[in-house]
């Protein structure tokens, strides 16, 4: 948390308030997360007007026009727009002050969020040149998900969580997308067919297209830009279900553990 639903939830909601907005300045309160933000950042980026709110993967971009702030919300991250006169809590680590009066506020508990600095396209930057293709959009199908995972011995759970293979496909979307193909989170990703592989697309896609639709997932700390909690948690068909009803057979959700994270399946509907 928060996977790709989160993030673009999120985009979406500062767009209305970020886009076309000077940036004053900005507050840091605390530079020591995932990776320090840096010291001459307010010197950067004051003054500047916001031209774009975009996402990649589970990052944010923002274009200021001499440049970009990448922002990643990390695990239990999330960004407000707030007024400006709102008090900082104790894990209110940055603010970007903008003209309208208003601030964008990064609320980070755990403090394995990020905000980094491009002055030249963020696309390019390491952390996400080598990204695979996005979940929703086209080149993302069944044929690049067969082909990228041919001769792979890895459970197919933990190879889509892999970003050189899709994008933002974190834990919860994994297992819900696995149910809805009825593809055991244990198969081994070389072993599912082309057929499966159309069938697990578009289990991905209608997944994250309905919890974007529900305002993504709140289980913790997330909201959106404007405060507002998902709702997407209310109908999972497995996650964090163990021990309840299939809501498709009847038969007693099942958990178990694969790279360190929790898995949920119903051993009856996943094959």
């Amino acid at each position: 948390m928060p996977e790709l639903p989160e993030v673009e939830i999120t985009r979406r909601g500062l767009v209305p308030h970020l886009v076309g907005r000077r940036v004053e300045t900005v507050v840091v309160r605390n530079r020591n997360l995932r990776w320090p933000i840096a010291r001459n950042l307010g010197a950067r980026i004051s003054g500047c007007t916001v031209r774009t709110v975009e996402r990649r993967a589970k990052y944010l971009l923002i274009g200021c026009g001499i440049g970009w702030l990448i922002v990643h919300l990390g695990m239990s991250g999330s960004l407000r727009v707030l007024p400006r006169v709102t008090p900082a809590g104790k894990h209110d680590h940055f603010d970007l002050v903008l003209d309208s009066g208003m601030i964008v506020r990064l609320t980070d508990p755990r403090r394995f969020g990020a905000v980094l600095w491009a002055a030249q396209d963020p696309y390019s930057h390491p952390l996400l040149a080598d990204l695979a293709p996005e979940p929703l959009g086209a080149e993302f199908d069944a044929g690049w998900l067969h082909a990228s995972t041919r001769g792979r011995r890895a459970a197919i759970k933990t190879v889509l969580m892999d970003s050189h293979t899709v994008v933002g496909v974190g834990n919860i979307y994994a297992s819900e997308s696995l149910f809805r193909a009825g593809i055991h989170p244990k198969t081994a990703a070389g072993r599912v067919s082309l057929q499966r592989c159309e069938r697990l697309v578009s289990a991905i896609r209608e997944t994250l297209a309905a919890a974007i639709e529900a305002g993504g997932s709140t289980l913790r700390n997330f909201v959106g830009a404007e405060g507002d909690p998902g709702r997407f948690q209310q109908g999972y068909f497995v996650y964090g279900r163990d021990g309840e009803p299939c809501r498709s057979c009847g038969a007693a959700i099942r958990a178990l553990r694969q790279a360190r994270r929790a898995t949920f399946y119903c051993p009856h509907c996943q094959r």
